[in-house]
């Protein structure tokens, strides 16, 4: 860290989406904002905003995106895609809700549930497989950060606690442990310290009241 100031990253989840609110495991499906999660991203836009971001980074899927726009256009900074920072890809799962999981896949489920790291079905990830796909693209985004700029990476729930994790140098089974669930338009705020990167909010919200965050992704 140079002596212009810390870097910070701000790592936000979309809005709720039609998925969320019917109990659906999305994925990288592409599913829209609902209409709590369009309110959500108005008052999470302007909250972010406060935090003065020079850009930001979001992932292509429309649920991000929309979230990020409102963020960049109340700080009137640049908004561009990244890829890497989509969902988990939950394979077979994606478009079911869970009691549908539960009588499909019993036994990954109920290792899922149990805290281990289970590779989704059908072509899908696991959340290693996450770590490693979105820590390179937090890397670009730090190797074009200067001294004390912020950057906001608006992304999803699985994908936002890997990122937290890549920066905080923990593993799965630890951030899995130490990171709950980000809500939806919650966000964490990560700061460069001399000794590395810490955690400074976890779950931080503009809403009026904060609901439990939902764990599907």
């Amino acid at each position: 860290m140079s002596g212009g100031g810390s870097r910070r990253l701000v790592v936000l989840r979309h809005g709720e989406t039609t998925h969320n609110a019917a109990g659906v495991w999305q994925g990288q499906l592409d599913s829209p904002l609902s209409e709590l999660g369009e309110q959500q991203v108005m008052r999470a836009g302007a909250a972010v905003a406060a935090l003065g971001p020079v850009r930001v980074v979001t992932s292509d899927l429309q649920r991000a995106r929309h979230t990020g726009e409102s963020v960049a256009a109340t700080a009137g900074v640049p908004i561009v895609d990244d890829p890497r920072l989509r969902e988990i890809h939950a394979g077979a799962w994606q478009g079911l809700t869970n009691d549908e999981i539960v009588r499909e896949w019993p036994e990954e489920h109920a290792a899922l549930r149990a805290g281990e790291d289970v590779r989704r079905p059908g072509g899908g990830e696991s959340l290693a497989d996450v770590r490693d796909r979105v820590g390179p693209a937090v890397d670009d985004v730090l190797a074009q950060a200067a001294a004390g700029e912020c950057v906001v990476l608006s992304t999803h729930g699985m994908a936002g606690r890997m990122i937290v994790a890549h920066l905080l140098g923990l593993d799965v089974p630890s951030a899995l442990r130490m990171l709950g669930g980000l809500g939806n338009c919650h966000w964490a705020e990560v700061v460069e310290g001399r000794r590395g990167w810490f955690l400074r909010t976890w779950n931080a919200s503009a809403e009026p009241a904060a609901s439990d965050p939902t764990m599907r992704t």
